[in-house]
């Protein structure tokens, strides 16, 4: 068996990914914390939750899947089939970037957006009490995250024809819009 040699222009791609991703996501998250309450915090740090198990169920189903229902699907002209076997071609690196990359800046962005939530909540409470709720809001936002991936690991695997057809689907329609937007401008 051959051993696979280290993409360096991958490793680069995605170094330098993580790195925008990151900035731009913890911007956005950093922003939208400073100016909303206490629940609408708490709507955030959900919703950056449920993207990082989004993303994670994505990257297993990619490596769970198999080409054939989509060869199928090719053959009868069902455009985004050519988008999913792409993706399940690169698994490895589909599932790099939606488990390890954006999953990881998912949990990292959670876990600051639960200690800004956990400096608003100890305001209204004695000072003892504020390593508590640190505590609580970090066990949370971990438990949270572990448990909606764990149900959606199990998910991804039972389903994973369905999921990546889905993706397949929203990546196509993504790379449809210059198309579109070039088609109006000819019509006009």
């Amino acid at each position: 068996m051959q051993k696979k040699k280290v993409d360096l222009h991958w490793v680069g791609l995605i170094f330098s990914a993580t790195i925008l991703i990151s900035a731009g996501f913890s911007f956005l998250a950093s922003t939208l914390m400073d100016h909303v309450g206490t629940a609408a915090a708490f709507a955030v740090l959900f919703f950056i939750i449920l993207l990082g198990i989004v993303f994670d169920v994505i990257g297993v189903a990619v490596t769970a899947a198999e080409e054939k229902p989509f060869h199928s699907m090719a053959a009868r002209n069902v455009p985004e089939a050519r988008e999913a076997i792409r993706l399940i071609r690169r698994a490895g690196r589909v599932s790099s970037f939606c488990n390890d990359v954006v999953g990881d800046i998912c949990g990292v962005v959670a876990g600051s957006a639960s200690a800004v939530i956990a400096a608003r909540v100890i305001v209204n409470f004695r000072p003892g009490a504020a390593s508590v709720v640190r505590l609580l809001m970090s066990a949370l936002a971990a438990a949270l995250t572990v448990g909606g991936k764990a149900v959606g690991k199990t998910f991804a695997i039972n389903e994973s024809t369905p999921i990546v057809h889905f993706a397949a689907k929203v990546i196509y329609h993504i790379k449809s819009v210059p198309k579109w937007f070039g088609e109006r401008s000819v019509r006009r």
